[in-house]
């Protein structure tokens, strides 16, 4: 066995799922607050040119970049909303965001180099660059900063074995977005950036800043899943500094080939005026749930010192409930048939918190409070 594989540790939200999941099969209404997948449909445009491409025999390989037409789709997102020119040459398509990291961080890997993470981060970061190599730099953030990197954690940390840092905004697990003077410092120090811009499309309170507008030679993670509820098409992209392109098409020729050819088309019409029309009414749904939310965990005594303003999360201190998040979480779970993730799945900053998602109708986020309440004062006087 390869012994990276050894150091993988289980993706916690996962595990709540599941044993929600089986809670469910006995009979009882689990309200899911803990996983980050939009509750929404496809945006029709989508289905309907996931369905044309099925019918047109638009089924096979592909580009290994991806198709032109959603690389030059992708172009025009990028000079509309942050004023960014890049080419169509310096994206590569991948079967979800997730390949995308998989690949950057397989390119950035050298022995003993490491990536600095905030801590917390998204629970799957370390996983990744363990397997690739790399040796996961966590950087303890501070709850009245967002969760977010400072300029002086940034150069307090970076040496010369940084093969990277690791930027996520909006954030999960916090909804939090990163300064523009983080963005700065970090493309300041000559290290590669890599920014994880999932969440981007689904910011309340101004818009997130692409690290592009920043340095031309950041690496930009991105994809459909969260803003364009895709999930399922698995279809995300990296944008990366052009001298880097030829090893990154390489491997993507040899470990995945390309992306799925039908959802590249679908991905072309998310792009369009009608799949941005329909993210948008997401996003504002969105929002009210977030309101809602945040109001309701507020009178229950779990408000956030820092507003998120983007994504679908908030992530509060619930230590005064229970020292151990995961422990929380499920007795949460088992007693009040509410779902929601533990701060420890986030890495060791996380623990006493707790995530809650507002991927989830605004009358399941009201009974799920209201349960909630009833535990509190059940279970925590």
């Amino acid at each position: 066995m390869n012994p990276a594989c050894k150091d993988i540790t289980s993706f916690l939200v996962m595990d709540i799922l599941e044993r929600a999941q089986a809670i469910e099969a006995q009979g009882h209404r689990v309200i899911h607050l803990e996983i980050g997948e939009p509750d929404f449909d496809t945006p029709a445009c989508v289905k309907d040119a996931a369905q044309k491409a099925v019918a047109d025999g638009r089924t096979h390989y592909t580009h290994s970049l991806g198709i032109l037409e959603l690389r030059q789709a992708i172009c025009r997102l990028f000079a509309d909303e942050y004023g960014v020119t890049i080419t169509p040459d310096r994206i590569l398509v991948t079967g979800g965001t997730s390949p995308a990291m998989l690949l950057a961080f397989g390119v950035l890997a050298r022995p003993g180099a490491h990536i600095l993470l905030t801590d917390p981060a998204y629970a799957c970061y370390p996983n990744f660059l363990r397997f690739t190599g790399l040796i996961p730099h966590y950087v303890p953030v501070a709850e009245e900063d967002g969760f977010q990197f400072t300029p002086r954690s940034i150069m307090d940390n970076v040496d010369g074995m940084t093969a990277g840092i690791l930027l996520n905004s909006p954030a999960n697990p916090t909804g939090t977005l990163t300064p523009d003077e983080t963005y700065e410092a970090a493309c300041a120090t000559g290290v590669p950036v890599i920014s994880d811009e999932i969440y981007h499309g689904l910011t309340y309170g101004g818009r997130a800043r692409c690290a592009l507008e920043f340095s031309d030679d950041a690496w930009v993670l991105n994809g459909f899943s969260k803003r364009f509820a895709m999930t399922g098409l698995r279809l995300g992209y990296l944008v990366a500094p052009k001298p880097m392109m030829g090893i990154l098409q390489k491997l993507q020729q040899n470990l995945f080939i390309c992306a799925s050819s039908v959802a590249q088309w679908a991905g072309v019409a998310a792009l369009s005026k009608d799949g941005l029309a329909a993210a948008e009414a997401m996003r504002q749904t969105y929002d009210t749930r977030r309101k809602a939310l945040l109001a309701g965990l507020t009178k229950l005594g779990l408000a956030p010192r820092t507003e998120p303003t983007g994504a679908f999360y908030v992530f509060v201190r619930a230590d005064h409930l229970h020292p151990n998040s995961l422990a929380l979480a499920y007795d949460i779970l088992e007693k009040a048939h509410v779902g929601v993730t533990p701060g420890i799945d986030f890495g060791p900053g996380g623990e006493g918190h707790l995530r809650f998602s507002y991927a989830n109708s605004l009358e399941n986020i009201e009974e799920g409070l209201d349960r909630l309440g009833r535990y509190i004062a059940t279970h925590c006087g």
